[in-house]
């Protein structure tokens, strides 16, 4: 069999040395070399093309996500990352994750982790995974924004620079604005509104879709969240296989990029249209009908299902008995078959749409192959696509 290659990132002389080893361990790899920092990693995977790059995300000279912009530009390589628990650690791997790197895998303990040896067995799942894998960028269909318009130059004569405003004049001035001075200063405009400074949709919700995915899952939710306009009349809840801390970072990383409202879930809240709900990480989430009218959210610590938790299945499941609701259902791209059951169980129970990330954009054809084989996959649709059919079938369905 041959060997996958591949090459160690890490500004840790100790680090390079445990990640090697427990690599080198499995006669499925060969550690090709080791790198110390960002430039020197950009460097290596030019000149000894690695099947399989493992990538620090905190390192001196080059970070991790500009080591990986660098080298998704220069020659496209599979990229796991590996992340401290810290808050700014999940960020950046969220943004890694956008950036073109395939998974991720966290550090028990922080940035020097002792007992790196709990996660070999997924580092090393993954590494496999990702080196057999054929990377796809994934790119937006979207419009891009018109280009900022440039003044024009100033035609004709230079202007005449007014004499200059003697200097105790000015500070008198500058002391003391006039009421005039001050009601003509506009208050500052957030650029980049937060889920909290969105507006409701209100609404009453007969309708939900409902989103299950694993690995490169951040980088298609992007790209389907982001395709959804303002006024989408559905609530959306999803399962996206991650740990704790990572789920709320990249909640936050899709409000700050989409229409629509993205919040991690609590448990009790209220489903509102126009607003994305992802599951916390390490726990289950599922949908109930209130006493006093509307759908909440219900948080579960049961055990983890295939290993998960969240888990597709879970959700998809506690769906089955609402009837009454118009569901559209979705797979996208992810190891293994989480989700295919219930989606099936979906499809048999009345959901208007059940769909499956097509093989052409997944980064891992695994969750939606298994929910095509199943038979609970109406339509298979390119990643792309997605956007744009939702917003056909839930304003179709709307009432």
């Amino acid at each position: 069999m041959q060997k996958q290659k591949v090459l160690v990132v890490d500004d840790s002389v100790f680090m390079r040395k445990i990640i090697s080893d427990m690599i080198g361990e499995d006669p499925r790899f060969e550690v090709l070399d080791t790198a110390r920092n960002g430039k020197e990693a950009v460097q290596k995977v030019v000149q000894l093309a690695p099947d399989v790059v493992t990538l620090d995300v905190e390192m001196p000279e080059m970070n991790g996500l500009e080591a990986l912009k660098r080298i998704m530009a220069e020659r496209p390589t599979p990229v796991i990352m590996l992340s401290s628990l810290t808050e700014e650690g999940a960020k950046t791997t969220i943004e890694a994750l956008e950036a073109g790197a395939f998974d991720f895998v966290r550090k028990p303990s922080g940035s020097i982790s002792l007992d790196l040896f709990k996660v070999q067995e997924m580092l090393l799942d993954k590494l496999y995974v990702a080196a057999t894998s054929r990377i796809k960028p994934l790119e937006s269909k979207l419009p891009p924004p018109p280009p900022l318009a440039r003044p024009a130059p100033p035609v004709g004569p230079k202007p005449v620079k007014p004499p200059a405003e003697p200097r105790a004049a000015k500070e008198r001035r500058l002391e003391a604005p006039s009421a005039v001075t001050r009601a003509a200063i506009p208050p500052p405009v957030p650029t980049s509104p937060t889920a909290a400074s969105k507006p409701l949709i209100g609404g009453r919700v007969d309708q939900l879709v409902a989103i299950g995915t694993s690995t490169g899952g951040p980088r298609a939710l992007h790209q389907v969240l982001t395709g959804l306009p303002t006024s989408f009349p559905a609530p959306i809840v999803i399962v996206q296989h991650m740990p704790p801390n990572f789920t709320r970072s990249l909640a936050q990383r899709l409000d700050s990029n989409s229409h629509i409202r993205v919040i991690e879930a609590e448990q009790g809240m209220e489903l509102e249209n126009g607003t994305a709900y992802i599951a916390p990480g390490g726990w289950h989430m599922g949908v109930v009908r209130h006493e006093l009218g509307g759908y909440r959210v219900q948080l579960s610590q049961e055990e983890p299902r295939g290993g998960h938790r969240p888990c597709v299945d879970t959700l998809f499941e506690t769906l089955i008995p609402l009837k009454e609701l118009r569901r559209h259902v979705l797979l996208l791209t992810g190891m293994g078959s989480d989700g295919a059951q219930g989606m099936l169980a979906l499809k048999q129970a009345g959901a208007v749409l059940t769909i499956a990330e097509s093989s052409e954009t997944c980064i891992v054809y695994g969750m939606p192959r298994a929910a095509k084989e199943a038979g609970g996959a109406m339509l298979e649709l390119p990643l792309h696509q997605m956007a744009s059919k939702l917003v056909e079938a839930v304003a179709g369905n709307a009432k």
